[in-house]
């Protein structure tokens, strides 16, 4: 006899293993059509699109189901201008050698460096904050549990959803990050992960060619 409230386990609709093996495979194509944008245009993206993607993140599963994450929407051109510059600042420091020779090196392929126009040009930045303490009730102050993971897992839905509408999505992680707790308004006991930049690639954007190198999946995977 169960201790706490339940309801029968909802089911799924019934496949054969084909049609599995089919879905499963059409998703990892999809996805596989995904690149990260560095660059892009103006163009507008509709509010509900981004709503829908963060919906979707928010089915994610999480230690004690706290849900520890919050995503800042950004649309405001000043607040957009107010993080490039933040950024650029860190990026700077960087490049100049704060990232050290080995880190460089390997950025070097992807020809990477401290112009960030894509937090001005790009439509939305979603900021994603991890929450420490929270849970799932309005107002709680409990301990959330592996937060990391969980915030992770959201993010990697957010980026699967918006791929799934033909959003173009960049992860930017500015380092130090705490700026964005002030830009955000966002309190101190949440720390910043990331930046989602979400819009439409520009006419003439390109994508590294060492980008596209995927590991393959005798390099991923191990089977017991």
């Amino acid at each position: 006899m169960l201790d706490h409230p339940a309801q029968p386990w909802p089911g799924l609709p019934p496949l054969d293993e084909q049609e599995r093996i089919a879905r499963a495979s059409a998703f990892r194509d999809h996805l596989r059509t995904r690149r990260t944008c560095r660059y892009f245009s103006k163009a507008p993206v509709a509010r509900a699109i981004v709503e829908a993607a963060i919906e979707a993140a928010g089915t994610a599963p999480s230690g004690a189901n706290h849900q520890p994450w919050h995503f800042a929407v950004i649309a405001s051109p000043d607040l957009k201008a107010q993080i490039r510059a933040a950024a650029e600042e860190e990026e700077r420091a960087f490049y100049a050698g704060k990232a050290g020779a080995e880190w460089l090196e390997a950025l070097g392929p992807l020809g990477t460096d401290p112009d960030k126009a894509f937090l001005e040009a790009a439509p939305w930045l979603i900021v994603v904050f991890a929450q420490r303490r929270g849970g799932i009730d309005p107002g709680d102050d409990k301990q959330n549990y592996y937060v990391n993971e969980s915030v992770g897992i959201a993010t990697g839905l957010l980026l699967a959803a918006l791929h799934a509408a033909n959003i173009a999505t960049l992860t930017h992680t500015p380092n130090p990050m705490r700026f964005l707790n002030r830009v955000c308004r966002r309190p101190a006991s949440e720390k910043p992960v990331m930046i989602v930049v979400a819009g439409h690639a520009a006419p003439d954007a390109s994508v590294p060619l060492h980008a596209l190198r995927k590991k393959p999946l005798d390099q991923i995977s191990s089977w017991l």
